[in-house]
């Protein structure tokens, strides 16, 4: 026969030890909790550094010496903006596999906005900027540059885009070392009109592109009129003589951050040219007309009050961010049009 007391003092011992066991689970999984809302708090935390947009005033880029050799303002620029793409706080995020970089979405648009800018100065830099001629000979550092920006945006490793790019300033910084050797005659910076006028074509087709496609935030309805002005023009496919546009709302403030990175590229780029082009703006009396280029692209970088791109209709309640950012691309593109045709002019 069993000892009553014995068998209480053996159920008061489980009860001790089950307790124990819930007390030191229930310990566990709170400081896991904490850890857990810690971490959150500073990825929330840091996330919002990143985001923050670049603080560089656009009316310092381009300070070169005035006496430095024609063209140093315009190549200091594009290393300017690969120099923040990379070294920004955060660093480059659009290629980033973990938290927070993984979660922010509007920064790596920006940064996309920025990258398509400096592909393209890049292009022109090697293409017309240093050749005098259809005919003469590449510069090689230019050809390392481009090629370089031109690498995979979204590659995170072996190798990484950082590095590609990085890759892409050290071929700057030779070129623009050779450019400043009164030795070295083979690195030369072609300031003329007609260069000036092929890269402001450049900017102008993207700035098109960028309007149209956030216009289509509210959806419109648009004719075709690819072919109009050529009775004997002809195209791949045949398309719907009218189409309906509209952006996805998903889609709204990526399009709205590729816009603002874009445009803040081409503001650094543009206080550079007018530097370098100095000349052939006095000659072509455009020198205003390049400013007024400028004052139509300085509102797209207002500071952004809303938390988030609203997408109102065109004279509804809410506000259209879209829209907004569209109208000043515009004005300043049909602005970059009538500099292409004083640059052109005899």
């Amino acid at each position: 026969m069993k000892n009553p007391f014995k068998k209480k003092i053996d159920e008061g011992l489980e009860q001790l030890e089950t307790g124990a066991a819930n007390t030191w689970l229930l310990g566990g999984l709170k400081l896991a909790l904490a850890a857990i809302a810690v971490v959150a708090l500073m990825s929330l935390g840091l996330g919002f550094y990143w985001s923050q947009e670049p603080e560089m005033s656009i009316r310092e880029a381009g300070n070169a010496n005035q006496a430095a050799p024609t063209g140093t303002a315009t190549v200091q620029a594009l290393q300017q903006l690969g120099g923040i793409l990379l070294h920004k706080p955060g660093g480059y995020l659009s290629n980033d596999l973990f938290p927070p970089g993984v979660f922010l979405d509007n920064v790596p648009n920006w940064e996309f906005g920025v990258l398509v800018q400096v592909r393209d100065l890049a292009r022109a830099l090697r293409n017309t900027l240093s050749r005098s001629q259809s005919q003469s000979r590449e510069d090689p550092d230019l050809v390392i540059a481009e090629n370089q920006f031109y690498f995979d945006n979204h590659s995170w490793f072996l190798p990484a885009t950082e590095d590609e790019y990085q890759k892409g300033l050290v071929a700057l910084d030779r070129y623009l070392l050779r450019l400043g050797d009164p030795g070295e005659q083979q690195a030369q910076f072609y300031a003329r009109a007609d260069n000036l006028s092929l890269w402001l074509g450049e900017v102008e087709t993207r700035l098109g592109s960028l309007s149209q496609r956030l216009s289509a935030s509210v959806g419109k309805r648009q004719l075709d009129t690819a072919l109009a002005g050529d009775s004997a023009a002809q195209q791949s496919t045949t398309t719907a003589s009218e189409q309906e546009l509209k952006t996805p709302w998903l889609e709204l403030d990526d399009i709205f951050y590729e816009a603002r990175g874009s445009t803040w590229a081409i503001l650094v780029i543009l206080r550079a040219i007018e530097q370098d082009f100095g000349l052939v703006l006095e000659k072509k009396n455009a020198r205003v007309s390049l400013r007024q280029i400028i004052r139509e692209l300085e509102p797209t970088q207002d500071p952004l009050w809303s938390p988030m791109i609203l997408n109102g209709s065109g004279l509804g309640v809410l506000a259209n961010h879209s829209l907004v950012m569209a109208s000043h691309i515009s004005r300043a593109n049909a602005a970059m049009n009538d500099l292409r045709q004083l640059l052109e002019q005899g």
